[in-house]
């Protein structure tokens, strides 16, 4: 088994419902910022990694604009959330721990998943969560997720802001029962074991969830 992610998984599933009529005929990862899909500025940072990109909504356009980059595709005939999708997507990414990475975001700065297999130590971690500084996050108004203690180890609470993209270890996968369930669950085991760790994105950050994003994220891209 590697202890080093060489395959990510990409999340592009959803219904993209809180972009409103924009995606009533086009999944939100194919909506345009700066003149290009949304999902190509996340494949921007996967170079070099295995590929594996959920489908539900409208899954034919994805799949068309997606299986000629070489993208693997994991349909889920129903939505699955995070944490279920990532497990029916287990035998295509492989054994060890992957990349997950969120596909409604635009980054500036360092490479993220760069960074996050840079820091990854598995002895201590059981994932890794590129968090966002408040001041360097655009298109988000709450008020932050963790917490880190000075050597990294997160507890929940208002302050960094959870990006979309870790490392996570597998494992924890298959001793959740139900089918449908958010990474929140590892997450909370892998905190009270004390082996949740983040580390802070040293460039800027756009959530494109709503409508108003993509402005932000074009403004912001123009002024990196």
């Amino acid at each position: 088994m590697r202890h080093h992610p060489d395959a990510v998984m990409l999340f592009a599933a959803g219904f993209g419902t809180r972009m409103g009529a924009l995606t009533a005929a086009t999944p939100k990862p194919l909506l345009h910022v700066a003149d290009r899909p949304l999902i190509d500025h996340a494949l921007d940072l996967t170079h070099g990694l295995h590929v594996v990109a959920n489908t539900h909504y409208l899954p034919d356009q994805l799949e068309a604009h997606l299986a000629p980059k070489g993208v693997t595709l994991s349909h889920e005939p129903r939505i699955l959330e995070t944490g279920g999708g990532l497990r029916a997507a287990l035998p295509l990414l492989g054994e060890g721990p992957v990349f997950t990475l969120n596909s409604d975001a635009i980054w500036t700065g360092a490479n993220p998943l760069t960074a996050l297999a840079q820091a990854w130590d598995p002895d201590r971690m059981d994932a890794l969560l590129m968090l966002i500084p408040r001041e360097s996050a655009r298109g988000h108004t709450g008020k932050g997720d963790f917490l880190p203690d000075t050597q990294g180890r997160l507890s929940r609470g208002p302050g960094l802001i959870y990006s979309g993209a870790q490392i996570v270890k597998t494992d924890l996968l298959h001793e959740v029962e139900d089918d449908v369930f958010s990474l929140n669950i590892l997450w909370d085991r892998m905190m009270d074991a004390g082996r949740l760790y983040g580390i802070a994105h040293t460039g800027a950050w756009c959530d494109v969830g709503r409508p108003d994003g993509i402005a932000v994220a074009e403004a912001m891209l123009a002024n990196d």
